[in-house]
Order: structure tokens, then sequence, then C-alpha cells
């Protein structure tokens, strides 16, 4: 930074706005503090724009198609069901402008200033910010909080640049059902949209590299995931590394290697869902001294401060799981830190999870895989859905709940809800983790019949004899 200019003084800095951004600096200015909140796109950052505000609208869309074709299966007649995709994505869009709508709101507070434009390090507590509008103004403080988020990571094999490669951003703007979506990617991403499409009407194909899907959980619960896919006429290729794509007519030709040899996929739509890549290049900080880890994650300690004192960051930028709950969980974290003076720290906090295929993946503590690989003493219960009467009722029986309980004292240390609102179900058991209940206290609990979660009952009374 130029000597000669003056640095306008702030007592908090933050850059960003994800799921933990739209709510610390409001609070550091409510308690009388002088804030600058530097945002270079649009606000609400991955969530409210890119991630669980479209695409969950878009998996409603996608669920209610394939809930009027099953029509006939509970005696009620329907026509043929077909997709008006731009009237998916409108609706879509207005989910987005409405919550955009509500975090600027939020924004209205003294103390708070909203600067437009690209921000990157010139000092350990000094910044300068290239402004939206042309110019550039410095800032600094003595705190600077980091909470850029991520992007999707760019598809690299060759042919890539010769085709239209969409990302999990781009294939939300489509306005026609594409005729065979390949997706890249079988993860948590590719697998919601390539559901989601299918449902639209796409033939789809999943390509995964890996040996199974969804490659964090256990193997009963990805091979459970696979089936429920191929039963709804998905083809999935594991094991499968894409070694090249090419224009071929209207569409795309994507060679891969599986297990059985060279194949090519000929499809109209590439869907890259190889995983995504932190925002912190266009920051400099090397300027500040800020640590990356080998992937350009910021490396934080268990309080989310980073290598420089007075410098943190938040959110799917530090690494680690990428979810919006976790990003809120470390603002409350730097909001007892930096205003209430506590030591929160991010050690030993449960973080729960769903995967919002359909049926759900609820998923919390550890699973099965990683409590016998750490040694430990188990007992693990396991219920179908089709021994759910709700889910009989309902004709929602795909599925099962899964637990992990330790052998010893029968706390209960994870679990796996595949089934119908199986993020709901996981988070009954959650909130028994949380309050150190052995699994008992479910197996005897008086739960309301017929709802999914009196399954519960007869999961944990598994483990009674």
């Amino acid at each position: 930074m130029n000597g000669s200019v003056t640095a306008d003084q702030y007592d908090a800095i933050v850059i960003g706005t994800s799921q933990g951004g739209r709510f610390l600096p409001v609070d550091l200015a409510k308690a009388g503090q002088r804030v600058a909140l530097v945002e270079r796109g649009q606000l609400g950052g991955v969530c409210v724009n890119t991630g669980c505000t479209p695409t969950k609208t878009m998996v409603a869309s996608a669920r209610l198609a394939y809930q009027a074709r099953r029509g006939p299966e509970y005696g009620v007649r329907v026509g043929p069901v077909s997709v008006d995709l731009a009237a998916v994505r409108e609706r879509k869009r207005a989910m987005v402008a409405g919550a955009r709508e509500n975090y600027a709101s939020r924004l209205a507070q003294d103390g708070l200033d909203l600067i437009e434009g690209e921000a990157h390090f010139t000092g350990p507590h000094t910044i300068e910010v290239a402004l939206s509008g042309g110019g550039t103004r410095q800032l600094t403080a003595p705190v600077i909080v980091i909470d850029t988020g991520t992007r999707p990571k760019p598809l690299e094999i060759p042919g890539a640049a010769a085709v239209p490669v969409l990302d999990s951003t781009s294939i939300m703007e489509l306005d026609e059902v594409p005729e065979h979506l390949i997706v890249l990617g079988g993860g948590y991403i590719g697998l919601e949209f390539g559901q989601m499409f299918r449902r639209f009407g796409s033939s789809v194909t999943v390509v995964q590299s890996a040996a199974r899907l969804l490659m964090l959980e256990d193997d009963d619960v990805s091979d459970e995931v696979a089936g429920i896919l191929r039963d709804e006429g998905i083809t999935v290729l594991t094991s499968s590394a894409a070694l090249e794509v090419e224009p071929a007519g209207d569409g795309l030709r994507l060679t891969v290697r599986t297990a059985d040899g060279v194949e090519q996929l000929e499809g109209t739509h590439l869907l890259s869902a190889i995983g995504r890549v932190p925002n912190t290049e266009a920051l400099t900080l090397e300027a500040a001294g800020v640590r990356l880890d080998d992937r350009g994650f910021v490396e934080v300690d268990e309080y989310l401060e980073t290598s420089v004192p007075g410098v943190y960051a938040m959110g799917d930028v530090k690494g680690g799981p990428a979810f919006t709950h976790l990003s809120y969980d470390d603002y409350r974290i730097l909001r007892a830190n930096l205003l209430l003076q506590e030591k929160a720290s991010v050690r030993d906090r449960i973080v729960p999870y769903a995967v919002f295929i359909d049926p759900q993946l609820g998923r919390v503590g550890i699973t099965e895989r990683e409590a016998r690989t750490r040694g430990r003493a188990i007992r693990v219960a396991k219920l179908p859905m089709s021994a759910v009467v709700r889910a009989i009722e309902t004709g929602e029986t795909r599925g099962f709940m899964k637990a992990v309980v330790d052998a010893d004292n029968g706390q209960i240390l994870g679990c796996a809800v595949l089934g119908a609102e199986g993020g709901e179900i996981m988070t009954i058991i959650q909130v028994a983790m949380l309050g150190n209940l052995p699994h008992t206290a479910l197996s005897n609990a008086i739960l309301t019949h017929p709802l999914l979660a009196e399954g519960l009952n007869t999961l944990f009374a598994l483990l009674d004899n």
C-alpha cells in the first residue's frame, strides 16, 4: 500500500457474505463497532445464490414430477407428466431474489458499511478494495474475517474447452430439459442434480472415478443409494475415469476408462461435479502472511484464527465439510469470542448433514467404518424402511435406518438414515447424542404412531437383547 494514501480505519472488516457473514458484521455493528463488509458479487454467498436455496427449490419441482408419475400406484389418475424447465427456473430465480432481499434488509445497521468490490490484502491488517464502480479504497482494522467461500472446480481433461461444460451454477439456468445428461462426480452435488434431471425427463449417466458413490459413507449406504438411482433409470458407472471429451453432432462424446476397458458415452449435456476450490487467489494472502494448505484453503486453529493474529476465516474457505449450518456455527464461535471474550472452539462439535436425494440421506456422527478403524467396540442396529409403518402407508419404503452405538455404555456414536425425511429423523438422534442419552432412551420412548420417527423405537430395540 502506498504510504501516502490514508486507509479508512475500522474496528472490523468482513470479506464475503456467506451464511456466517450475513450475521457477524451486523452483530459487531450493533455492539458499537465500525464495520466494513466487502462483497465482490451477489449478497448471500453460495447458499442463497447458487447452493441451498436454488437447488432445493428445484429438487422440490423434481419430486413433484416424480410423485405425479406415481399417481396410479395410489389410485390417482393422472395424464402424461411433462416439465417446463423454464418455469422451474423462474420459480428458482424468484426464491433466490426473495432470499437476497431478506439478506440485504438485515444490513441496514448503523456503523455497518457495505463496500462492493474485490478485496486483497496489502499487509497483515490492511486491504485494498477495487471498487465495482471504479477506483480503489484502502481499509485497515485490527480484526479481519475472511468469508469468501468456494466455487466449482474446473474440469481439466482434454477437450473440455471445446464443449459446453456445465457446473452446479450454470446447469440451473437451462431452459430446456437435456436429452441425455452425463454427470461427472458421484458426490452429493452430482447425485442431487442427476436424480433431479432424471425426474425432469432426461436420460442420466453418472460417472464416478471412485469405487463407490458417496465415498464418505459406509458401503451399505453407498450401495443402497446406487440401487435407488438405478431403479429410477439412472446409469451409474463407478471406478470410471473421464479421459477426454469432444463435440459429437449436436452433443458430445465422453471417453471413459472403466473396469471393463475404454468406453465412449454419447450425451447432449455434461455436468462437472468433481469438487470445489477456495476463493483465495485474489486475496493475495501472502502479503498478510496468512498460511494456506496444499489445496489453497485458509488454515485456522480451533478458534478459527489464521496464522496472523486478529485475522480469522469462516465458512467453506477454511476447508472441511462445506455445509451452510457449519458456516453459521463458525459465526456463533466468532461472535462469542470477539464480542463476549469467550473461548468457544470448533473442537468436538457434532456436525450433521443431509443429502437431498430422494429418499433423503441424513447423517451425523461417525460411520461404522470409522468406528471399526478406530478400534471402537460397537454395536450396529439396522432397520429397513419397509419395516416402518408410516413408510409402508405412504409408499416410501426405500432405504434404511442405521445406528452405531458404543458397546460398553450404550452411547449413540452416529447414524445414517436413508429414507423419507431422513434428515428430520436423523436430527432426533442428533439431539439424543447432544444430550448424551443412551440408545435405550429412544428404544423406550413413547413416540407418536404412526410417524416415520416411530421407527426409532424398533431400530434401537434391536440392541436391547
